[in-house]
């Protein structure tokens, strides 16, 4: 199992992944440009390559960027598509220079126009970005919503729409997050609801397109349709429901990240990560014959 968290990366790229050491991380997330401009900041090359320099000195890898949440490619006003477009193609370039294996990003809301029409938005926006961005290696991760307001990606089904929407399904993954298919009425905290979410998801979306998990304890209750993360253990989710990810052999080489509330010490950090390692069961060793 590989955990980690979200770190900010003020200060530079790279300070992402000192802050994710100072968390004891095993990988870290990333925003790849300021979350709450439209405008990016040039990546200079000697940030990058201090970023790359400490990734392998520190042996953390950044397996995913978070895109900004300004952006929704579902949007049926012009220009916010346009600028949401734009903006999405500046962060799948600069994931691909920094050697970013995937972008997860919020599906968009359709802001009253219909989930079909946001769908199909999503879709334009996706296959212009093939077209753009031919030589992309980086795999471009829906994330499963919490179905607040007009927000898509709430149910398994409507993620699998979305893909058929894309004519280069290959670069398309998943993120599941814990604490939104909880509060989009995914039940997981018994073994027995948990096997049943999971078989769900496999057939309507595919195990395969599974690339990251966001692990977070939900603030509301079951359904809620609200996202409000909370600390592991401390939420409406629960420990059991944690104990059947972190044990399910089919995620093992999926990375885990934790977006929980935390303070600039990241003490936050330390212990929901605590928190998962011990969930994990102890595999016994073999004894000698």
């Amino acid at each position: 199992m590989k955990f980690g968290a979200h770190e900010s990366i003020k200060g530079g790229v790279y300070a992402a992944i000192e802050r994710a050491r100072d968390a004891t991380c095993d990988v870290v997330q990333i925003f790849n440009k300021s979350n709450s401009q439209w405008r990016a900041r040039k990546l200079e090359d000697a940030e990058v390559e201090r970023y790359f320099e400490l990734s392998e000195e520190l042996g953390i890898a950044v397996v995913c960027s978070h895109s900004s949440y300004l952006i929704n490619l579902a949007s049926p006003d012009p220009t916010l598509n346009e600028k949401s477009y734009k903006s999405f193609e500046e962060e799948v370039r600069r994931c691909n220079r920094l050697e970013i294996p995937s972008l997860v990003f919020h599906p968009g809301s359709h802001v009253g126009s219909g989930e079909e029409a946001g769908m199909d938005k999503i879709g334009e926006n996706l296959n212009r970005l093939s077209d753009q961005v031919p030589d992309n290696r980086v795999c471009l991760c829906l994330e499963a919503t919490a179905g607040q307001g007009s927000n898509l990606g709430y149910t398994f089904e409507q993620l699998a729409a979305i893909i058929d929407r894309v004519d280069n399904r290959d670069q398309m993954g998943v993120c599941l997050d814990t604490c939104h298919i909880f509060a989009a009425g995914y039940p997981i905290s018994e073994p027995a609801e948990y096997k049943k979410t999971m078989r769900q998801f496999d057939q309507v979306v595919g195990l395969e397109r599974l690339k990251v998990l966001h692990l977070n304890d939900s603030k509301k209750e079951f359904g809620s349709r609200r996202d409000r993360h909370e600390h592991i253990g401390e939420g409406h989710i629960g420990c059991d429901a944690f104990r059947n990810v972190v044990n399910d052999r089919r995620l093992a080489r999926i990375p885990m990240i934790i977006e929980t509330p935390k303070e600039d010490d990241l003490e936050e950090d330390r212990k929901n990560l605590k928190v998962l390692r011990s969930l994990v069961k102890k595999v016994p060793a073999r004894r000698r014959r």
